[in-house]
């Protein structure tokens, strides 16, 4: 489980694609304090680490620098996720799995993305930045819980946010300076296209509201 609180980012250093999976290399600051089976969000994806540096069993069989590990994507999590759009050089937002002994900063992130969404403007508020995104809607998916409601919270790209002016299939987020600069967001123009994880207890209410009501 995550919180939705980013560390840092990480650089892309090598993608090997493995019959329906794809193996993921990267560089980060933090990457020799790593432990092989941790769970680590990539831009809001929950994905196990395979290999760090001589640790673990390296699927991509190229030599790991020390600040640099392995993760693993299925098929399925690259369809949901934006991680097969994902090049050598770019930059991905992480955070390592909440310690139950700490504050909650952001909400209850699983890491599940369910799907993905395109940002549609950007525009710089004198300081702040507000993005808006569209994403794909349909009355199946809003009965899902896949959608957001005004001061809401809404994950995207891994980074726990509030809502703002949703509509049937778009939102905005209000950005400050210091989120902008440590995580991807800066990355992040018309056209570019990123991760969502809806409030999973939005989801619960959905699906129970769809029992009560057969």
């Amino acid at each position: 489980m995550f919180s939705g609180i980013v560390e840092g980012t990480g650089v892309v250093v090598g993608i090997t694609k493995d019959r329906e999976n794809v193996h993921f290399t990267l560089r980060c600051p933090f990457a020799s304090e790593l432990g092989i089976d941790q769970s680590l969000a990539h831009n809001g994806v929950c994905l196990t680490v395979v290999a760090v540096g001589d640790k673990g069993t390296n699927p991509v069989q190229a030599p790991l620098a020390a600040d640099e590990y392995v993760v693993t994507a299925m098929s399925e999590t690259l369809e949901r996720s934006n991680l097969g759009l994902l090049n050598v050089g770019d930059e991905v937002n992480l955070e390592r799995s909440m310690m139950m002994n700490g504050r909650l900063d952001g909400h209850i992130v699983q890491g599940h993305v369910d799907q993905t969404a395109t940002c549609i403007a950007r525009d710089d508020e004198d300081g702040s930045y507000r993005f808006t995104f569209k994403y794909e809607t349909s009355p199946e998916m809003a009965r899902r819980g896949y959608f957001c409601v005004d001061k809401g919270s809404v994950t995207v790209n891994g980074v726990s946010l509030t809502v703002c002016n949703p509509t049937e299939d778009s939102f905005q987020v209000c950005i400050i300076p210091y989120t902008f600069e440590v995580t991807n967001f800066h990355n992040i123009l018309p056209g570019t296209v990123v991760n969502l994880e809806f409030d999973i207890i939005g989801k619960y209410i959905s699906r129970y509201s769809e029992i009560l009501a057969k």
